[in-house]
Protein backbone atom coordinates (compact mmCIF):
# COMPACT_ATOMS: atom_id res chain seq x y z
CA UNK A 1 0.00 0.00 0.00
CA UNK A 2 1.21 3.38 -0.92
CA UNK A 3 2.13 5.95 1.73
CA UNK A 4 4.32 9.11 3.16
CA UNK A 5 5.13 10.82 6.05
CA UNK A 6 7.83 13.10 7.15
CA UNK A 7 8.56 14.00 11.45
CA UNK A 8 10.65 16.57 12.21
CA UNK A 9 12.24 16.79 15.75
CA UNK A 10 14.72 19.42 17.43
CA UNK A 11 18.23 17.66 18.71
CA UNK A 12 19.15 17.93 21.83
CA UNK A 13 21.03 21.24 23.11
CA UNK A 14 19.91 23.31 20.33
CA UNK A 15 22.44 21.68 17.92
CA UNK A 16 20.07 21.27 15.04
CA UNK A 17 17.40 18.90 13.84
CA UNK A 18 16.53 15.57 12.75
CA UNK A 19 13.90 14.87 9.46
CA UNK A 20 12.95 11.13 9.07
CA UNK A 21 10.88 10.09 5.91
CA UNK A 22 9.08 6.81 5.01
CA UNK A 23 8.01 6.33 1.59
CA UNK A 24 5.85 3.24 1.38
CA UNK A 25 4.45 1.31 -2.38
CA UNK A 26 2.77 -1.93 -2.65
CA UNK A 27 4.95 -5.04 -2.25
CA UNK A 28 3.64 -8.47 -1.61
CA UNK A 29 6.31 -8.96 1.75
CA UNK A 30 8.19 -6.21 3.63
CA UNK A 31 11.11 -4.98 1.87
CA UNK A 32 13.30 -1.74 3.50
CA UNK A 33 15.74 0.30 2.50
CA UNK A 34 17.64 2.71 4.50
CA UNK A 35 19.34 5.94 3.08
CA UNK A 36 21.34 7.21 6.55
CA UNK A 37 24.43 9.55 6.71
CA UNK A 38 27.75 7.23 7.89
CA UNK A 39 27.06 8.41 11.44
CA UNK A 40 23.82 7.01 11.65
CA UNK A 41 25.12 3.64 10.84
CA UNK A 42 24.84 2.17 13.90
CA UNK A 43 21.18 3.18 14.51
CA UNK A 44 20.15 1.14 11.75
CA UNK A 45 18.83 -2.04 13.70
CA UNK A 46 16.99 -0.10 16.02
CA UNK A 47 15.80 2.09 13.02
CA UNK A 48 14.52 -1.48 11.20
CA UNK A 49 13.33 -2.41 14.73
CA UNK A 50 11.02 0.88 14.82
CA UNK A 51 9.84 0.18 11.19
CA UNK A 52 8.65 -3.74 11.29
CA UNK A 53 6.99 -2.91 14.70
CA UNK A 54 4.55 -1.02 12.97
CA UNK A 55 4.35 -2.60 9.00
CA UNK A 56 4.09 -5.98 7.35
CA UNK A 57 3.88 -5.59 3.85
CA UNK A 58 5.16 -3.03 1.83
CA UNK A 59 8.54 -1.56 -0.11
CA UNK A 60 10.07 0.89 2.04
CA UNK A 61 12.51 3.83 1.36
CA UNK A 62 13.43 5.37 4.71
CA UNK A 63 15.51 8.79 4.94
CA UNK A 64 17.17 10.14 8.05
CA UNK A 65 18.44 13.62 7.34
CA UNK A 66 20.18 16.02 10.20
CA UNK A 67 20.47 19.78 9.82
CA UNK A 68 23.09 21.59 11.74
CA UNK A 69 21.65 24.63 13.99
CA UNK A 70 23.20 28.24 12.94
CA UNK A 71 26.83 28.36 15.04
CA UNK A 72 27.08 24.79 15.58
CA UNK A 73 30.36 23.35 15.37
CA UNK A 74 31.83 21.82 12.54
CA UNK A 75 33.69 18.82 12.59
CA UNK A 76 36.27 17.55 10.04
CA UNK A 77 37.14 14.24 9.62
CA UNK A 78 41.28 14.52 9.12
CA UNK A 79 42.21 10.91 8.74
CA UNK A 80 39.49 10.89 6.05
CA UNK A 81 40.76 13.58 4.37
CA UNK A 82 44.66 12.56 4.44
CA UNK A 83 43.46 9.58 2.97
CA UNK A 84 41.42 11.10 0.10
CA UNK A 85 44.80 13.69 -0.89
CA UNK A 86 46.80 10.34 -0.83
CA UNK A 87 44.95 7.94 -2.90
CA UNK A 88 44.49 11.36 -5.62
CA UNK A 89 47.90 11.61 -5.89
CA UNK A 90 48.64 7.89 -6.06
CA UNK A 91 46.38 7.55 -8.60
CA UNK A 92 47.83 10.94 -10.63
CA UNK A 93 51.24 9.32 -10.21
CA UNK A 94 50.45 5.95 -11.57
CA UNK A 95 48.34 7.13 -14.51
CA UNK A 96 50.88 9.93 -15.44
CA UNK A 97 48.93 12.87 -15.03
CA UNK A 98 50.55 15.90 -14.04
CA UNK A 99 49.45 19.47 -12.81
CA UNK A 100 46.14 18.28 -11.11
CA UNK A 101 45.37 19.04 -8.06
CA UNK A 102 42.71 17.09 -5.34
CA UNK A 103 39.61 19.02 -5.50
CA UNK A 104 38.76 19.93 -2.02
CA UNK A 105 34.88 20.50 -2.91
CA UNK A 106 34.34 16.82 -3.89
CA UNK A 107 36.45 16.07 -0.83
CA UNK A 108 33.84 17.65 1.46
CA UNK A 109 30.87 16.09 0.25
CA UNK A 110 32.29 12.37 0.69
CA UNK A 111 30.27 10.51 3.57
CA UNK A 112 31.66 11.06 6.90
CA UNK A 113 33.85 13.61 5.48
CA UNK A 114 31.86 16.76 8.09
CA UNK A 115 30.41 15.88 11.24
CA UNK A 116 28.72 18.13 14.02
CA UNK A 117 30.29 16.00 16.93
CA UNK A 118 26.30 15.14 18.14
CA UNK A 119 26.10 11.05 17.16
CA UNK A 120 27.70 8.82 20.10
CA UNK A 121 26.37 5.56 21.14
CA UNK A 122 22.94 4.13 20.38
CA UNK A 123 22.10 4.85 23.44
CA UNK A 124 22.89 8.66 23.75
CA UNK A 125 20.23 11.49 24.16
CA UNK A 126 20.48 12.38 20.46
CA UNK A 127 20.16 8.49 19.25
CA UNK A 128 16.92 8.27 21.54
CA UNK A 129 15.37 11.36 19.68
CA UNK A 130 16.38 9.95 16.06
CA UNK A 131 14.66 6.49 17.31
CA UNK A 132 11.35 8.37 18.75
CA UNK A 133 10.77 10.31 15.01
CA UNK A 134 11.23 6.98 13.90
CA UNK A 135 8.45 5.33 15.34
CA UNK A 136 6.46 8.96 15.26
CA UNK A 137 6.88 8.94 11.53
CA UNK A 138 5.62 4.55 11.20
CA UNK A 139 2.86 6.04 13.00
CA UNK A 140 1.80 8.81 10.44
CA UNK A 141 2.57 6.73 7.55
CA UNK A 142 0.09 3.55 9.14
CA UNK A 143 -2.66 6.44 9.79
CA UNK A 144 -2.33 7.90 6.16
CA UNK A 145 -2.29 3.68 4.57
CA UNK A 146 -5.24 3.03 7.13
CA UNK A 147 -6.94 5.99 5.21
CA UNK A 148 -5.97 4.36 1.47
CA UNK A 149 -6.93 0.71 2.90
CA UNK A 150 -10.28 1.70 3.77
CA UNK A 151 -11.03 3.09 0.68
CA UNK A 152 -9.55 -0.17 -1.18
CA UNK A 153 -11.76 -2.65 0.90
CA UNK A 154 -15.38 -0.30 0.26
CA UNK A 155 -13.74 -0.95 -3.60
CA UNK A 156 -13.37 -4.73 -2.78
CA UNK A 157 -17.00 -5.09 -1.26
CA UNK A 158 -18.05 -3.99 -4.31
CA UNK A 159 -16.34 -6.24 -6.80
CA UNK A 160 -17.21 -9.22 -4.28
CA UNK A 161 -21.03 -8.15 -4.29
CA UNK A 162 -20.41 -8.21 -8.21
CA UNK A 163 -19.84 -11.62 -8.29
CA UNK A 164 -22.55 -12.63 -6.08
CA UNK A 165 -25.00 -11.21 -8.89
CA UNK A 166 -22.88 -12.31 -12.18
CA UNK A 167 -23.12 -16.04 -9.85
CA UNK A 168 -27.56 -14.91 -9.36
CA UNK A 169 -27.75 -15.07 -13.24
CA UNK A 170 -25.47 -17.85 -14.00
CA UNK A 171 -27.65 -20.02 -11.11
CA UNK A 172 -30.56 -18.91 -13.72
CA UNK A 173 -29.32 -19.70 -16.53
CA UNK A 174 -28.32 -22.64 -15.83
CA UNK A 175 -31.75 -24.00 -14.59
CA UNK A 176 -32.69 -24.66 -18.17
CA UNK A 177 -29.23 -25.66 -19.17
CA UNK A 178 -29.24 -28.94 -18.25
CA UNK A 179 -32.09 -30.17 -19.66
CA UNK A 180 -30.91 -28.01 -22.92
CA UNK A 181 -27.58 -30.50 -22.42
CA UNK A 182 -29.17 -33.72 -22.23
CA UNK A 183 -31.15 -33.66 -24.90
CA UNK A 184 -27.69 -32.17 -26.95
CA UNK A 185 -26.24 -35.05 -26.07
CA UNK A 186 -28.82 -37.56 -27.26
CA UNK A 187 -29.13 -36.36 -30.53
CA UNK A 188 -25.38 -36.65 -30.98
CA UNK A 189 -24.79 -39.98 -29.41
CA UNK A 190 -28.36 -41.14 -31.85
CA UNK A 191 -26.26 -39.46 -34.50
CA UNK A 192 -23.30 -41.54 -33.57
CA UNK A 193 -24.76 -44.49 -33.43
CA UNK A 194 -26.47 -44.04 -36.49
CA UNK A 195 -29.50 -46.50 -35.78
CA UNK A 196 -27.60 -48.82 -33.78
CA UNK A 197 -29.94 -50.70 -31.34
CA UNK A 198 -29.24 -49.03 -27.14
CA UNK A 199 -31.49 -49.32 -24.75
CA UNK A 200 -33.18 -45.73 -24.47
CA UNK A 201 -33.22 -45.60 -20.89
CA UNK A 202 -29.35 -46.52 -20.79
CA UNK A 203 -28.90 -43.67 -23.16
CA UNK A 204 -30.66 -41.65 -21.16
CA UNK A 205 -28.43 -42.24 -17.92
CA UNK A 206 -25.63 -42.01 -19.80
CA UNK A 207 -26.72 -38.15 -20.43
CA UNK A 208 -27.52 -37.68 -16.96
CA UNK A 209 -24.52 -38.42 -16.06
CA UNK A 210 -22.55 -36.39 -18.33
CA UNK A 211 -24.32 -33.55 -17.44
CA UNK A 212 -24.52 -34.06 -14.11
CA UNK A 213 -20.40 -33.82 -14.72
CA UNK A 214 -20.94 -30.52 -16.29
CA UNK A 215 -22.78 -29.08 -13.59
CA UNK A 216 -21.89 -26.08 -12.33
CA UNK A 217 -23.90 -26.01 -9.43
CA UNK A 218 -21.20 -26.89 -6.85
CA UNK A 219 -18.79 -23.74 -7.89
CA UNK A 220 -21.53 -21.59 -7.88
CA UNK A 221 -21.85 -22.34 -4.26
CA UNK A 222 -18.48 -22.47 -3.43
CA UNK A 223 -17.93 -18.75 -5.22
CA UNK A 224 -21.03 -17.44 -3.35
CA UNK A 225 -19.85 -18.78 -0.35
CA UNK A 226 -16.11 -17.19 -0.79
CA UNK A 227 -17.86 -13.95 -1.43
CA UNK A 228 -19.50 -13.74 1.83
CA UNK A 229 -15.96 -14.69 3.38
CA UNK A 230 -14.35 -11.81 1.45
CA UNK A 231 -16.67 -9.50 2.92
CA UNK A 232 -16.16 -11.07 6.98
CA UNK A 233 -12.78 -10.47 6.19
CA UNK A 234 -12.72 -7.02 5.57
CA UNK A 235 -15.09 -6.56 8.03
CA UNK A 236 -12.63 -7.78 10.66
CA UNK A 237 -9.35 -6.16 12.09
CA UNK A 238 -5.63 -8.05 12.31
CA UNK A 239 -3.61 -8.90 9.13
CA UNK A 240 -6.06 -9.91 6.03
CA UNK A 241 -3.87 -9.37 2.90
CA UNK A 242 -2.32 -13.13 2.78
CA UNK A 243 -5.66 -14.43 3.67
CA UNK A 244 -7.49 -12.21 0.91
CA UNK A 245 -4.88 -13.27 -1.29
CA UNK A 246 -5.77 -17.01 -0.56
CA UNK A 247 -9.20 -16.65 -0.83
CA UNK A 248 -8.93 -15.15 -4.22
CA UNK A 249 -7.05 -17.70 -5.17
CA UNK A 250 -9.58 -20.25 -4.61
CA UNK A 251 -12.46 -17.96 -6.21
CA UNK A 252 -10.27 -17.72 -9.14
CA UNK A 253 -10.24 -21.49 -9.06
CA UNK A 254 -14.04 -21.84 -9.20
CA UNK A 255 -14.57 -19.51 -12.08
CA UNK A 256 -11.70 -21.57 -14.41
CA UNK A 257 -13.37 -24.53 -13.57
CA UNK A 258 -17.30 -23.22 -14.78
CA UNK A 259 -15.60 -22.16 -18.12
CA UNK A 260 -14.13 -25.54 -18.50
CA UNK A 261 -17.88 -27.15 -18.17
CA UNK A 262 -19.71 -24.93 -20.27
CA UNK A 263 -18.85 -26.58 -23.64
CA UNK A 264 -21.32 -28.36 -25.11
CA UNK A 265 -24.13 -26.33 -24.00
CA UNK A 266 -24.37 -23.93 -27.19
CA UNK A 267 -25.78 -20.41 -26.65
CA UNK A 268 -26.62 -21.07 -23.11
CA UNK A 269 -23.35 -22.37 -22.61
CA UNK A 270 -21.78 -19.22 -24.37
CA UNK A 271 -23.85 -16.90 -21.92
CA UNK A 272 -22.29 -18.63 -19.44
CA UNK A 273 -18.76 -18.14 -20.29
CA UNK A 274 -19.28 -14.32 -20.72
CA UNK A 275 -20.63 -14.28 -17.21
CA UNK A 276 -17.69 -16.67 -15.97
CA UNK A 277 -15.05 -14.06 -17.64
CA UNK A 278 -16.52 -11.23 -16.02
CA UNK A 279 -16.39 -12.82 -12.93
CA UNK A 280 -12.50 -13.57 -13.24
CA UNK A 281 -12.40 -10.16 -14.17
CA UNK A 282 -13.70 -8.84 -11.08
CA UNK A 283 -11.50 -11.56 -8.96
CA UNK A 284 -8.36 -10.24 -10.82
CA UNK A 285 -8.90 -6.83 -9.36
CA UNK A 286 -10.00 -8.10 -6.00
CA UNK A 287 -6.38 -9.85 -6.37
CA UNK A 288 -4.44 -6.81 -6.83
CA UNK A 289 -5.98 -4.75 -4.41
CA UNK A 290 -5.58 -7.95 -1.82
CA UNK A 291 -1.52 -7.46 -2.27
CA UNK A 292 -1.58 -4.03 -1.54
CA UNK A 293 -3.49 -4.83 2.60
CA UNK A 294 -1.57 -5.54 5.46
Amino acid sequence: MTGFARVTKPLPGGAGEVVVSLKAVNHRGLDVHFHLASELDPLESDLRAAVKAGVVRGHLQVHVDTTAAAGAAIGLNRPLLDAYVRAFHEAAAAHQIAGQQPDLNAALRLPGMLTTGQWQDPGSETSRVVLEAAAEAVAALNEFREREGAAMAREMCQRSRSVVKLVERMEQIREGATAAFQKRLRERLADLLHGAGIDPQRLAQEAALAADRSDIAEELIRLRTHAGQLEQLLAGSGEVGKRLDFLSQEMNREANTVLSKTGGLGDLGLTITELALAVKSEIDKIREQALNLE
